[in-house]
Order: structure tokens, then sequence, then C-alpha cells
């Protein structure tokens, strides 16, 4: 891999322009028609065999190594968020309240470097390369479950696959084995009582005093009913009851979402959930609607994968272990499938004003974190398939 830190360089101009162009044009989740013809038409140049079809606007590009060997999957995904983007920098979304705000641009344009320069490496490679550009990563039921339904990975030995990450500093690769990030689920309630005259609550049923035994019950379920050595998290964050301040309210809406790591958690804390509701309810004398939507699984990261994916980035940067976080990410459901590994990759530069939290409206990466992504995911190759 001599040279490689050169080339690298030599194609980062042409990286910022791929990764400004896709900030500028973002595409909403199941809506990236014009991100895929980008990819496609940028794929074909490199002379990939490129298939679509993978129950949205996902696409692939396979690139065979010049003699057999395994099949390792790259992917990246390609959404954007409905988020106006409040930077002022020239290349700030031209689409009113759509922005790239969580590095997908970014991760787009570390494949594409990586294919690009892979390419020209094509009769080193013992076994292939797919390049997987996956859609609606930030929307249930989230593209990775449609692509894999779709058999993309039939024939995949193993998958890897980064994500910038602004709270890390440039040239940091953070990653650990077993769990990095959690199941992510959601619940929405609804409190049917009794309205009434505010000065006359024994006539009422008071739905937003239930919904406030609720949320209070709710937060003991963590610290009383699982145990100390799991972890899981339960917030509500929406609550919605009432509109007078002097007459009681007949009915409440909340939301809130349950985070976990253990398949058995994460089932006993969906279960609580309803049951402390209906519980709450019937105590009051209320009715009550209860949804719960199982949201992406937790992302496990294999360990075989994980210690070869640490040994390449040391080549690369500074390689931290990495606390797992409560954060969702779909690529979980390629390591429920196959072998694989999830890294982040620092994206953050305090001295470029590049502080902005993922999913806000100024934010924004240092394009050095490219270049570390970039050869991350060539290096990989080459341990993996180099010949």
């Amino acid at each position: 891999m001599e040279g490689l830190k050169k080339r690298v360089a030599d194609l980062f101009p042409q990286m910022v322009e791929w990764r400004r162009d896709f900030h500028q044009h973002p595409e909403l989740s199941f809506q990236e028609q014009q991100t895929q013809r980008k990819l496609i038409d940028f794929m074909e140049s490199c002379g990939l065999e490129v298939k679509t079809g993978w129950g949205g606007y996902g696409v692939t590009g396979l690139l065979q190594g010049a003699a057999p060997g395994p099949t390792i999957a790259l992917r990246a995904d390609m959404d954007a968020l409905p988020i106006q983007d409040e930077k002022t920098a020239s290349y700030r979304s031209q689409v009113t309240g759509v922005m790239h705000a969580c590095g997908h641009d970014g991760h787009m344009t570390m494949l594409m470097g990586a294919a690009r320069l892979l390419t020209e490496m094509r009769d080193r490679l013992a076994g292939n390369v797919l390049f997987l550009f996956q859609h609606a990563e930030e929307l249930l039921p989230g593209g990775a479950r449609q692509m894999i339904e779709a058999g993309v990975l039939e024939g995949v030995d193993a998958i890897f696959g980064i994500h910038l990450w602004t709270p890390h500093p440039v040239g940091t690769i953070s990653l650990c084995s077993g769990e990095l990030m959690a199941a992510a689920d959601s619940f929405e309630v609804e409190i049917i009582g009794k309205g009434g005259h505010g000065g006359l609550p024994h006539e009422a049923t008071d739905a937003v005093v239930i919904a406030a035994h609720v949320i209070t019950h709710l937060q003991t379920i963590i610290s009383r009913q699982v145990d100390p050595l799991d972890s899981g998290v339960i917030s509500v964050g929406a609550i919605e009851g009432g509109n007078a301040f002097n007459v009681i309210a007949e009915r409440c809406r909340m939301k809130g979402t349950v985070r976990s790591f253990n398949k058995g958690v994460r089932e006993a804390l969906a279960k609580r959930v309803e049951e402390v509701v209906r519980h709450t309810c019937h105590m009051f004398g209320a009715d009550y609607r209860f949804q719960y939507g199982w949201g992406y699984p937790p992302l496990i990261n294999h360990e075989k994968e994980t210690q070869q994916l640490i040994e390449v980035a040391r080549q690369v940067g500074t390689v931290q272990e990495m606390k797992p976080i409560m954060g969702g990410e779909d690529f979980a459901y390629y390591l429920e499938q196959i072998p694989g590994a999830f890294c982040f990759v620092g994206a953050g530069n305090p001295d470029k004003g590049i502080t902005a939290p993922h999913h806000h409206p100024r934010f924004d990466i240092d394009e050095e974190a490219l270049k570390v992504g970039t050869e991350l995911f060539v290096r990989l190759i080459a341990e993996r398939l180099g010949r």
C-alpha cells in the first residue's frame, strides 16, 4: 500500500466536489432518485457492475478482482433530513427544508473515493468488493432491511461501514467489539379521560394528571426493574394535552423512545411500558390507546472483523475504544445476517468552527475526515483481499 496516502491526497479535491454537490442537493429518505442517478453514473465510469432494484433507490456496484476469493461489502447511506440548513457556507443546501445534517453526503463520498482507488488495484485483489449505497437510513423501516429482503447480501462474506462523527476530532477512528449502538424503539400514548371545569376536578377525569403519573412511573422501570449491569433508556419527548387554562383536559397524548442493547431487556421494556400505561389509567378510571413501534435492532460488532478493522485503522489514524451509545443505526440489520463491523471516523474541528452536533441546522464536517475514511476502506480491502 505504498503511496496510498498520496493517491488519496491527489483525489481529495475531487472528493470535496462530490461531497459539496451532494450537500447542495440533498434528498429525503425514500426520495433519493437524483442521488442514485449520480452514483450510477459514477460507478459505470469506474467499470463496476451496477445493479438497482433493491426495494428503493439503493444501488450497488460490484468490483471483481483478478482472482477468486471472498466478497466484502462496504456500505454508505444516502438520505438527508427534513431540516433547514442555517449555514452560511457556499455549499449549503439549495433545497428548502432539507439538508445533509448527519454526514451521509460524506459517507457516499468516502465510498466513491474507495471505489475509484480500488478499481485501479483490481489486478491485486483476490475476491470481490460490493460498494453498497443504501437509501433511507433515517426513516423506518429503513433501507437496509429492504435491501436485505431484496437479496443484496447474497454471496457476501462480510460487511463494513463508517459513520462520520463530529463529537470526535479529525484523525480519530472509534469503535468497539460487541454492543456499539442501541435498539431504538418508540411509543405513542393517548390517555382518554373526562373533561370538565377547572374548578370542579371531582367531576372530571384529568388526562394531564394521569399523564404525569405515567411519565413518573416510566422512569422507575429502568432503575427498579432492569438489571443494573444492563443498559436502557426510556424518554418521553413530546406531550400535548388541553388547550385552555381553566378546562380539565379530556385527552392527553405523549410520544417517547425506548433504547436498549439486550434482546431480552428490549422485549421486557416494551411490555412494561404498556403495563404502566394500562394500570395507571385503570387506577384513575381512564381509557387509553397505545402504539409501540419496533425500530432498528442493536448494532453488535463481530469480534474478528472488529479486530481486523482496528489493526487497519492503526495505519490510518488514532484508534479510540468507543463506549456504546444509545443512538440507533440500521447497519445493525446487516450485522444480524453476516459478520462485519462499524466504526466512527472523527469529523469535528473546533478550530474551524465545526462543532454542531448531528441533526443540527448548522451541522457540517471537516472535509479532511474524507481522507481518513477513504484510506480506511481501501486499506481494509487490501488487507482482506490483497494477493
